[in-house]
Parts: structure tokens; C-alpha cells; sequence
């Protein structure tokens, strides 16, 4: 069912598995896609405060499960995608922007620093609220500021060292999500940036399981090592629960063979961090948000 509202689209109980990268996922209460910025202000604004919200983007990095997410739903997917470069040299994005396009937009500018950007398969504002890295780079240590929403609709501006920051962490967050962001970058050559993004881009391909739905890497790398590593040492690629199986590409992927359920995805995840902590004597953390109700 699906109710118009003057810019927006409000769906009801909308079936999330479309929206995620895993293609799985239960309905949510109500689904908002906002028009643009200041649509979405309006919209948190006439929310109750004590509304449950949920931001998602190209749904990465993300697990939902069968049950669905009680409250709202918000989808930046294709919405809050500005992206200017400011008077005094600093690059605008907004939290639906997908991260490759940030870095070819920052490379076609002769800007460098952002090139990391491309193997990100999320949106800023994902990659804002987790501190997404690839190639050796991450996201915060090119920010400059950010805007916040909280659940009243109020805007502020913050800057970096109001939060906590750290390996894919990002903590002092307050029932408030990030709008937009002003990232620092330094000058360089447009053809090397070019170059240097389609060499990480086929490294990606090579490597990557990039044409079957996953979610990204699932763990975070321990400290000295890779998730990866530990995971193929165990001898766990190809392993698989139900449509779920460990990438045979890339050990740290979990991809869906065409008919996974969240809950198949999530018992491999378990069994993953079982598995590898008998026989190799590791906790793998997950890198990968799990949200909403198990059947």
C-alpha cells in the first residue's frame, strides 16, 4: 500500500529485501523515501520523537532480518545526492551520495585523497556512521565537518573531534544522523586520480565476489592479520547454510546464491566466528550491522 505525500513516498509495510545488497530482509512498518533535504527535515520534524528510525542507503554493510525493523524506515537510495564543490575549496556531499561517486566526482576536479571512495559499496552517510575504509584509506581521516539530524529536526554542524573515531567505529553519535559532510582534499593531477581509481576498481573485481549479492566485507580485520585469511586458513570457503555461503573469492564475503534467508546468512556468521575462534583462537568482530526482528 502506498500513501503520496506532497514530495516524499510513504510506503507501509514495504518488504526490505529489494532494498538490500543481500537481497533478504523483512517488511518495515513504514518505509519513507524523502523528495530531497529539506523534505526529510520536514518529514523527522512531524515524526513522534519516540519513533524508532532507521537510515539505510544502498544497504550494505547491512543485515536485515526476516521479521522486518519496527518504525520508520528511511531510504536515501537515489535521494539527498548533492554534491558541490565550495567556495573555499571544500567538497559538499550529501548522506545518499553513493561513495564511488564521490570519488570519480573528487578525481574529475583534480582532487586526490578520495580515490579509496570507490570500493565502498555504500552511500556517505553509511560510510559517515561506520568509518568505511578500502585500499588503506577511511572515510574520517578526509572530513572536515558534518551536518546532524536528531529526532526533532534539528540541524547542527559538528566537527571531527566531536566524535570518537576509530577503526571502523564511529562513537558520540546521540539519536542523531548525519545529513551531509565537508571533506578536505588536496590538489593533484585529474589523469593519475582517474587512473588510480579504475586500478582499485579492477583490483575490486579481481578479488571480489562483485557480481553476486553480499554485503561487503561481514568482519572486521583483527589488529596485524585479515578476516579473511583466518577464515580460509579454517578451511571455511564454500561453505554454505541453506543459500548462504562463504565466498569462495574472498573469504570475508557471504554471498547469496540466489535463495538465502537473513536468518541462513546470520547462522553462517555464528558459525564463521565459532569456527575460526576453536581453530585459530580469534574473535572476529562483525563489520556488519545486523538489525530488526528474527522469525
Amino acid at each position: 500500500m502506498q500513501e503520496q505525500l506532497p514530495k516524499g513516498r510513504l510506503l507501509k509495510h514495504e518488504k526490505l529485501a529489494k532494498y538490500t545488497s543481500w537481497r533478504v530482509g523483512g517488511p518495515a512498518d513504514q518505509l519513507y523515501i524523502p523528495h530531497n533535504l529539506p523534505d526529510l527535515i520536514d518529514f523527522i520534524k512531524a515524526l513522534p520523537e519516540s519513533e524508532p528510525v532507521f537510515w539505510m542507503g544502498l544497504g550494505s554493510n547491512l543485515l536485515v532480518r526476516d521479521g522486518g525493523i519496527r518504525g520508520t524506515v528511511i531510504n536515501t537510495k537515489g535521494r539527498l545526492k548533492q554534491m558541490s564543490l565550495t567556495d573555499n575549496g571544500l567538497v559538499y556531499v550529501e548522506a545518499g551520495v553513493p561513495c564511488a561517486h564521490v570519488a570519480r566526482f573528487c578525481g574529475e576536479r583534480g582532487l586526490t585523497g578520495a580515490e579509496f571512495l570507490a570500493g565502498i559499496p555504500g552511500t556517505m552517510g553509511g560510510a559517515l556512521k561506520m568509518n568505511a575504509g578500502a585500499f588503506d584509506g577511511e572515510t574520517w581521516a578526509i572530513v572536515n565537518g558534518v551536518d546532524m539530524l536528531d529526532a526533532s529536526g534539528k540541524v547542527t554542524h559538528k566537527k571531527p573531534q566531536d566524535f570518537t573515531v576509530s577503526y571502523r567505529s564511529v562513537k558520540g553519535l546521540n539519536n542523531e544522523w548525519f545529513l551531509s559532510c565537508l571533506l578536505t582534499l588536496q590538489p593533484g593531477d585529474t589523469a593519475s586520480s582517474q587512473q588510480k581509481i579504475k586500478g582499485l576498481l579492477e583490483k575490486r573485481g579481481a578479488t571480489q565476489p562483485t557480481n553476486q549479492p553480499s554485503c561487503g566485507s561481514v568482519f572486521k580485520n583483527p589488529e596485524g592479520d585479515y578476516a579473511a585469511r583466518l577464515i580460509e586458513q579454517t578451511g571455511l570457503k564454500g561453505y554454505a547454510i541453506g543459500g548462504a555461503c562463504v565466498s569462495e573469492k574472498h573469504a570475508n564475503f557471504i554471498v547469496n546464491t540466489g535463495n538465502a534467508t537473513a536468518a541462513e546468512i546470520e547462522a553462517l556468521i555464528y558459525y564463521v566466528q565459532d569456527k575460526v575462534k576453536q581453530q585459530q583462537g580469534v574473535v572476529l568482530q562483525t563489520e556488519v550491522c545486523m538489525v530488526g526482528v528474527a522469525i
